[in-house]
């Protein structure tokens, strides 16, 4: 599986990509977000999904690691293949996408070309609660008072403030900032995870014990 790429952007276009790796040049499919991430004759780095196919091999790009979650999950659903999950994630975003489908928003569904409003309907019966711990949460504690208001605890902050760029921990806070939390209480909900005996380890669990703690927090 290429998980990543990241070279030289020796070509950018409407929603495609071609990044040199290793003397290759390697075509990528991209969302908006993260073409709007790349400048072609600079060095640029984008997450990928490998689709296989008996005549064809696929790149698709995604911008964070939630939209590349997102677009991987949108695939299970009954009839939704790789290039139509990026017409979700691409039309809607990430959060969007996932707030449409746990409010069931059909309204917003069919705006996605390709999409019907039975199509819609199939989505949401398919993904059931499979997008839940990616959509935005109302009152994100964004008022005064921050995430520690009512949590109950002491939340705790990782050595300096800081997030060691490319760990877990930074990707589940660029998710959440990503989200529409802002930076430092997307920081103190990841940080309170990771307080807990048995912290997360892994990108997707962590993001749902921050998601958590925020919901905790309105």
């Amino acid at each position: 599986m290429i998980a990543s790429l990241r070279g030289p952007v020796l070509r950018l276009a409407a929603n495609t990509a071609v990044i040199e790796c290793g003397g290759v040049g390697l075509e990528v499919v991209l969302t908006p977000s993260a073409r709007d991430q790349l400048r072609q004759g600079e060095e640029g780095t984008v997450l990928t999904y490998l689709v296989v196919r008996e005549d064809s091999l696929t790149l698709y790009g995604l911008a964070s690691q939630v939209e590349r979650d997102v677009f991987v999950a949108v695939q299970g659903a009954s009839g939704v293949g790789p290039k139509l999950a990026l017409a979700l994630v691409s039309t809607l975003g990430a959060a969007g996408l996932a707030k449409a489908v746990a409010s069931e928003d059909l309204a917003a569904l069919v705006r996605v070309p390709g999409i019907g409003r039975k199509g819609a309907q199939k989505l949401i019966l398919s993904l059931g609660g499979k997008l839940a711990p990616f959509a935005p949460v109302a009152g994100d504690g964004s008022e005064a008072g921050g995430i520690g208001h009512g949590m109950g605890a002491t939340v705790s902050v990782l050595p300096g403030g800081a997030l060691a760029p490319g760990s877990v921990a930074d990707q589940v806070q660029t998710a959440l900032v990503g989200l529409g939390f802002p930076a430092q209480t997307a920081q103190l909900a990841v940080a309170s995870a990771l307080a807990e005996p048995e912290a997360p380890s892994d990108v997707a669990a962590l993001l749902r014990a921050a998601l958590s703690r925020l919901r905790a927090a309105r």
